[in-house]
């Protein structure tokens, strides 16, 4: 699986399906000379795609589409707008529909861990403005998801909002609530720049302390360069921002993850391909613990060296691991903790069956973990390194780590390494180091 490149929603499925322009869409021209599409929303829980797609035909290369703020768009099939030098001025909600049996079987197929997606946008120089979060932009109608399998994710699970194959995209003011998966991901991206992002995913039938939410990721990169996100406010059950394969100069500030699974750097290496990463800071994040579910605050995990069988539907049932490359130049500082139970870790076992541990292939090197301040919930170590017996890790910096165990705790002190070169790791004291 090498790389991964657009094989889907091609201008061809989007002209074909929708060529004429529908009567819900009333383009004129603005007074900046620009096309302008304004959508209004069928109703009755009618399917307003080709309503969309026509905005999208019309005014999507050089044009500005809106989406009043008063207006409900129920979208019950898969599409992919390709645009250029588009302004989308995003205040209306779209609502997945809830056919579940519908979207398991009519989505576009995500070669990364066997996923599905809804909504892809493709193309250059695109400018979205919600506005403000206090809308709902996407409503991914995940409850409906997140019930029905009852915390067992089951495959098919579509992700609401995809960017694939763009370039120079602006993003602000947006809101996702309750998405079936993956938030908001980036696949083959390159000079993005988001601000003011919200992610909300809740399972209101779940018993207190339960997560019903897996795999509802807040931001995710992929085959991505030269990102940056300022100001994420996420609550849910997996990974608030997760940063994946062969993602470089990614800038991440001033985010809040209430649950879940805080920042990670992975999962990577899990295909037979070059899966580095290089040049991330994220800065200025608050991780609160909620629902019970505060699993980690800020860790880079990569697979072992060689495939090994996998059961979950996200390994597609087939053996996984044996990716290669470089996790380098990676600061996560400034990070406010209450109630994780991961302190800051490096972790390089993934997919791992017990007979493989420290094979992996993934140099991590140049990392540190900058001014790390609060408590964890009865986790008594400082940090913790687990690298590979293949390539030693080396250049980890702990810098200002003061975690409690516990919120009345103690600071702790101590914690454990394995795999590491002599001299690899600073700051850190405990088996190991």
């Amino acid at each position: 699986m090498p790389g991964f490149s657009l094989a889907l929603g091609t201008p061809d499925l989007f002209s074909r399906q929708f060529k004429l322009l529908s009567v819900a869409v009333h383009p004129k021209r603005h007074r900046n000379g620009r096309r302008t599409c304004t959508v209004l929303a069928s109703g009755k829980q009618q399917d307003d795609v080709p309503n969309i797609l026509s905005a999208f035909a019309e005014c999507g290369k050089g044009g500005t589409i809106i989406f009043p703020s008063d207006q409900n768009y129920w979208i019950a099939q898969r599409l992919n707008p390709v645009v250029d030098d588009v302004e989308i001025d995003w205040r209306g909600q779209w609502t997945f529909s809830n056919n579940l049996t519908h979207w398991r079987t009519n989505n576009y197929m995500v070669p990364f861990q066997n996923h599905r997606a809804a909504f892809i946008l493709t193309g250059s120089s695109i400018r979205i403005n919600g506005h403000s979060t206090s809308y709902t932009h996407i409503q991914g109608n995940g409850d409906t998801w997140y019930t029905s399998e009852a915390g067992n994710t089951q495959e098919g699970r579509p992700m609401p909002f995809v960017f694939w194959n763009v370039t120079n995209v602006q993003v602000s003011n947006f809101h996702i609530k309750d998405p079936a998966l993956w938030a908001l991901n980036i696949m083959n991206g390159t000079h993005m720049t988001f601000s003011d992002i919200k992610v909300n995913a809740t399972a209101t039938q779940a018993p207190y302390g339960a997560n019903w939410v897996q795999n509802t990721d807040g931001f995710d990169t992929m085959d991505a360069r030269n990102v940056s996100l300022t100001g994420l406010w996420y609550q849910g059950g997996d990974d608030c921002i997760a940063v994946k394969p062969r993602s470089y100069d990614i800038t991440v500030t001033n985010v809040t993850c209430h649950g879940g699974n805080g920042i990670a750097i992975g999962s990577l290496g899990q295909y037979l391909e070059d899966s580095s990463v290089q040049n991330v800071l994220v800065d200025d994040v608050h991780v609160i613990r909620y629902n019970e579910d505060m699993h980690n605050s800020a860790y880079i995990k990569t697979w072992v060296g060689v495939p090994v069988p996998q059961s979950s539907y996200e390994s597609a049932g087939l053996p996984r691991g044996g990716g290669w490359g470089n996790v380098s130049n990676i600061t996560f500082s400034n990070f406010r903790v209450e109630g994780a139970d991961g302190a800051p870790a490096i972790t390089q076992d993934s997919g791992n069956n017990g007979s493989f541990g420290g094979t992996s292939k993934m140099l991590v090197s140049g990392v540190s973990f900058l001014n790390f301040t609060g408590w964890l919930n009865g986790n008594g170590r400082m940090g913790s390194v687990s690298c590979s017996k293949a390539e030693l890790c080396f250049g980890v910096r702990f810098e200002n780590v003061e975690l409690r165990n516990g919120k009345n705790g103690t600071v702790n002190v101590n914690g454990t390494c394995k795999y590491v070169k002599e001299g690899g790791i600073r700051g850190l004291v405990g088996s190991g180091c």
